[in-house]
């Protein structure tokens, strides 16, 4: 893995430990040799993995809509800055130069982010992994509703273990090292599981 896309807020939230988190995950990527692909502020976790990648010796790459760029404040200190006109090339481009996606915890914007590159993935667009940090049980409602659509029989097991969920930055670089996608297609026939 060349690089990684990170999806995360431009807040800190209410709690240290998303903070401590991001910047854990930083570091791990600057450590391993792998770049920073994130939305490009210098606010909330989004600053603070960039920060941390950086300050471990990192590449990190920033990608923002031009209209955001004031309002997201841009990060002044990345290894590159990429400002685009819009959040679809915003999107695009941040898959285009990541080998995987990871969220951080974060609201609208990276859940948007990442069931959009995890539905890619189901579709066969792109074979790369996705996963979500879950830091100190914030995603455990949506594990929670995520496995409720399997068992309601909107989302296949297999498309389900796509994403890879994990609470420590490290076992999920691990295991996003060594992903393999499923082969099964995407639509659910009668009385199929």
């Amino acid at each position: 893995m060349t690089r990684l896309c990170v999806f995360c807020g431009s807040s800190s939230g209410d709690a240290p430990a998303y903070t401590a988190a991001a910047r854990a995950l930083g570091t791990a990527l600057a450590r391993r040799g792998i770049g920073l692909v994130y939305g490009g502020a210098s606010v909330g976790l989004m600053g603070a993995v960039a920060d941390a990648a950086l300050e471990a010796g990192g590449d990190v790459i920033g990608v923002m809509p031009e209209a955001l760029a004031k309002k997201e404040l841009a990060h002044a200190g990345l290894t590159e800055l990429r400002i685009v006109a819009s959040m679809h090339e915003r999107k695009a481009l941040m898959a285009e130069l990541s080998d995987g996606f990871i969220a951080l915890p974060g609201g609208l914007g990276t859940l948007e982010e990442l069931f959009e590159v995890w539905t890619w993935a189901q579709l066969g667009y792109h074979a790369k992994p996705c996963a979500l940090l879950n830091v100190a049980g914030f995603y455990d409602p949506l594990i929670a509703f995520l496995d409720g659509v399997v068992a309601h029989r909107f989302l296949k097991p297999a498309h389900r273990a796509m994403l890879v969920v994990t609470d420590d930055s490290d076992d999920l670089l691990d295991r996003l090292a060594t992903y393999q996608p499923p082969d099964v297609g995407k639509w659910i026939g009668p009385g199929e599981r």
